[in-house]
């Protein structure tokens, strides 16, 4: 199978980080901001480095929440994963 030539990485924003955390069913996420984004630069590192081009989809919580409501979704890792797919289909 093909690598794809790019990927989409969930992005969030310093003030955004609370919400996100608070909003979503099942997080997975690190409890701080500075902790995930020194994992997110890695992975984006990582993956840049394998030479697949690596696209940041901001994930803006009301945004995010509303488009779960739509999807009929929990605001959760899968929905996020679709979010930014649905975000790169659309660019």
């Amino acid at each position: 199978m093909d690598r794809p030539r790019s990927v989409g990485i969930a992005w969030y924003e310093p003030g955004d980080y609370p919400r996100i955390l608070e909003a979503m069913a099942d997080s997975g996420l690190p409890g701080s901001y500075a902790t995930w984004l020194m994992s997110a630069t890695q992975v984006e590192r990582e993956v840049a480095r394998s030479g697949v081009e690596v696209r940041r989809v901001r994930i803006e919580p009301e945004a995010f929440l509303e488009w779960c409501r739509a999807q009929d979704r929990a605001p959760d890792a899968k929905a996020r994963a679709a979010f930014v797919q649905d975000a790169q289909a659309r660019a």
